[in-house]
């Protein structure tokens, strides 16, 4: 496992993320086909003995139960200071009043139920989940700062939104001398790639760590067009991504089989070597129901894609609608 440091920081993390949103109750939250936790803990294990040591998660993953999964297994198997541990904040919690968002009392009331479902004193990276447009940007950024200055996480992040709103924030917290975002978690992938535009551009001048979700598309990049599975046939919010371009997302598919069957690798491999390409990507966020999920992504670091081939790959993709936060 090769490891890099997060953004301009530090922080050493393992070239892939674990995204932890596999991990919970069935029975609570939006996603059936999630692991419990007896099945979670093998795919957990084999992630650190991979060398993972970064994993993702957030307060809304089965209903806060992914962090108790994440939080127990990894105090049983992994020493506390050589993981990294990050979670999110902004998903519906409670009904009634404050009970989403990133009010000052959303955030201060969040970080402490998230610490306590993850056994942890601390998050290594405490994220907003989306951006919260009923709270001013500045009660965002410096309740967040008074997370950090707290002792509660060590460094914040950011995910899916405009440039142009990460950069107001970073500038807001740079006017007050708070802590500014260290990271980008966005929406990136050969289906999706009008991050390249604006924010992969805005990450890499001002070292900003990028840590993409969904790199494999929720698996449409592994598998035949027709071929469903169990997550997306209930996945609305995947089926909400790409639905509107359908034909030319089909092509793309097509290309990463038919350069993943010349090459004799799995196609999950080749898609996910596309993004590891990609600059500044740092580590992006795999999701793993099955050991071999955990061993492509792993085997992926060592494939290297040639100019021609990502060109082969990129030539038939066409604008998408800006999706993943609106």
């Amino acid at each position: 496992m090769d490891y890099v440091k997060l953004g301009n920081t530090g922080l050493d993390v393992s070239r892939l993320c674990l995204g932890c949103m596999s991990f919970g109750d069935p029975e609570r939250g939006n996603h059936q086909w999630v692991l419990n936790e007896d099945e979670s803990k093998p795919m957990i294990k084999k992630a650190l003995e991979l060398g993972i040591n970064f994993f993702d998660t957030a307060n809304v993953y089965s209903d806060g139960t992914s962090e108790e999964i994440v939080g127990r297994t990894l105090k049983e198997m992994a020493n506390r200071d050589e993981v990294v541990i990050a979670t999110k904040v902004h998903g519906r919690m409670h009904q009634g009043p404050n009970g989403a968002g990133l009010s000052r009392k959303a955030i201060m009331n969040e970080i402490d139920h998230s610490l306590k479902r993850l056994g942890t004193d601390y998050v290594d990276l405490y994220q907003i989940h989306r951006l919260d447009p009923n709270t001013p940007i500045e009660e965002t950024m410096e309740a967040l700062h008074d997370v950090v200055k707290a002792g509660k996480a060590r460094y914040i992040g950011a995910s899916s939104m405009y440039a142009w709103q990460f950069l107001k924030a970073q500038h807001i917290a740079e006017k007050n001398g708070w802590t500014r975002f260290v990271s980008m978690q966005n929406h990136l992938n050969l289906l999706y790639r009008e991050e390249e535009r604006e924010m992969l551009p805005l990450c890499k001048e001002e070292k900003i760590g990028v840590i993409p979700w969904s790199p494999l598309a929720r698996g449409k990049l592994t598998r035949d067009w027709e071929q469903t599975t169990a997550r997306s046939e209930t996945d609305e919010f995947g089926k909400h991504l790409y639905a509107k371009t359908a034909e030319s997302d089909r092509i793309v598919v097509e290309r990463v089989a038919e350069l993943a069957a010349k090459r004799e690798l799995p196609r999950a491999q080749v898609a996910l070597a596309w993004v590891l390409q990609k600059e500044p990507v740092t580590a992006p966020i795999i999701g793993a129901t099955k050991i071999s999920h955990l061993k492509d992504a792993v085997d992926a670091l060592e494939v290297k894609l040639s100019a021609e081939e990502i060109s082969i790959l990129e030539e038939a993709y066409v604008p998408h609608p800006v999706l993943g936060f609106i």
